[in-house]
């Protein structure tokens, strides 16, 4: 997107850091999965973009992981 700034490696680190732990706070525990797309989205391997498709895919509609 035009404007946006690129995050570097660390940025994108410490942003996914942050997001984890507010999930934790909540109750959520990340599976290995997810951080596994965590990993490969930081090191530019996929985009948010691609990492949301890639969990979305692994629902079915009715919320079940498949």
């Amino acid at each position: 997107m035009e404007g946006q700034k690129t995050l570097t490696k660390e940025e994108k680190r410490k942003s996914w850091n942050y997001a984890i732990g507010m999930m934790q706070v909540d109750g959520v525990k990340p599976d290995a999965e997810y951080l596994e797309l965590v990993e490969k989205e930081i090191n530019g391997e996929i985009t948010l973009d691609e990492m949301e498709l890639i969990i979305l895919k692994q629902y079915d509609e009715t919320g079940r992981y498949q």
